[in-house]
């Protein structure tokens, strides 16, 4: 039970930057910008920093059986539950959840669970009422730590959702940063780390030579881009699409996916941006590989479909009542919704912990994961 406690402290965390790519602006659901910080957090519960207006905590269950009961297995079929964030993890889910309606898919007997928040989906995971999830990534570390082992990533499922944007046009370069002022939210998570990392690596000390406003929602850093003239704030997608469609002079200034990849060129191991992981149960993933290995394959077919027919996605994304389609539409370009497994998992995702790990132990909760956090098939 104290393990169980410290583990669910970790909630505290959980709008990491994949929950900050889901929220509510006005009548439009965005995600949220998520909070990175350990089970330790629990000292000082931080409000979700990129949490947008309010959020509806429903949970859509896709393909779901009779009752709140799992799927039972018939046959060979092996039932699989699985969650998503209402945002680019669900997204890139949409195909696969809709094959799945009409039954089992690769011998798996799916049922699905979108959640408005990670706060949702740890509890679940934790105590075994979820089989397979998406997480933010340092979430995903976390995890691992407060559990000893019992979560392991399958797959890297969304990039960078950050950028720049403005309402002028002064922004060209990172350089170009230097003595503005930028409101952003997700302070002490990964925003925040992904912000620092950019600006430092670029010659610009975050402390002196930016002065950086941090706000609790998205829709409190929109009022202030609006409000004076070349105003400038990070924003998450799709959140930045439902800003522009309300304000038309908001442009995209600097995609930090970009610039960190651009940092990383010439390194021998290149670290990337990410936002969010797939993760398992290291049980689940133990009695059934065959499974896990079907669901990774149907995954991936998804995210390719999801990438490669946009409109179609966008309507199963409005289906599932993840974001409307004409947001979908228009923000999936930048969602950097992808599906990585295996050594490139590895050397990404481990890099990317490791810079979040120089800035603040915590934020991957107090240690980087052994290799066994890992999945390989």
């Amino acid at each position: 039970m104290k393990k169980i406690l410290s583990v669910l402290a970790a909630l505290t965390l959980t709008a990491s930057l994949l929950a900050g790519c889901s929220g509510k602006a006005a009548s439009t659901p965005a995600e949220t910008a998520g909070q990175a910080e350990s089970a330790s957090a629990a000292e000082s519960t931080m409000e979700s920093a990129a949490e947008t207006e309010t959020v509806s905590q429903q949970e859509t269950t896709v393909a779901e059986t009779e009752g709140s009961q799992p799927a039972e297995a018939s046959g060979e079929e092996t039932a699989v539950r699985v969650m998503a964030l209402k945002g680019p993890t669900a997204m890139g889910m949409v195909q696969l959840m809709d094959t799945a309606e009409a039954g089992p898919v690769g011998g798996n007997a799916y049922e699905f669970t979108i959640a408005a928040s990670a706060d949702e989906v740890t509890p679940r995971l934790v105590q075994g009422d979820a089989d397979i999830a998406a997480v933010p990534a340092n979430l995903a570390s976390v995890l691992y730590n407060n559990t000893e082992g019992k979560i392991q990533v399958l797959a890297v499922n969304t990039l960078g959702v950050l950028y720049i944007v403005e309402s002028g046009d002064t922004v060209q370069t990172a350089a170009d940063l230097k003595g503005k002022t930028i409101y952003a939210s997700g302070k002490g998570s990964t925003p925040e780390y992904a912000l620092n990392y950019i600006l430092s690596s670029n010659g610009i000390d975050p402390e002196k030579d930016v002065t950086i406003e941090w706000k609790s929602e998205h829709s409190e850093c929109v009022a202030a881009l609006s409000s004076g003239e070349g105003g400038i704030a990070m924003l998450p997608q799709p959140f930045v699409t439902t800003a522009q469609a309300k304000n038309d002079s908001i442009r995209i200034a600097l995609d930090l996916t970009k610039e960190w990849d651009a940092l990383q060129a010439g390194v021998e191991t290149p670290s990337a941006l990410i936002t969010g992981v797939v993760v398992v149960r290291t049980d689940f993933a133990a009695e059934n590989p065959e499974a896990v290995s079907a669901f990774l394959d149907s995954y991936k077919e998804s995210v390719d479909f999801v990438n490669g027919s946009t409109e179609d996605a966008a309507a199963l994304i409005e289906k599932y009542d993840i974001v409307p389609a004409a947001v979908a539409v228009k923000a999936l370009p930048y969602c950097n919704i992808t599906f990585i497994e295996g050594t490139e998992m590895k050397e990404k995702l481990s890099g990317y912990l490791n810079v979040l790990f120089g800035q603040n132990p915590k934020a991957v909760g107090g240690k980087l994961p052994a290799d066994d956090f890992y999945y390989s098939r």
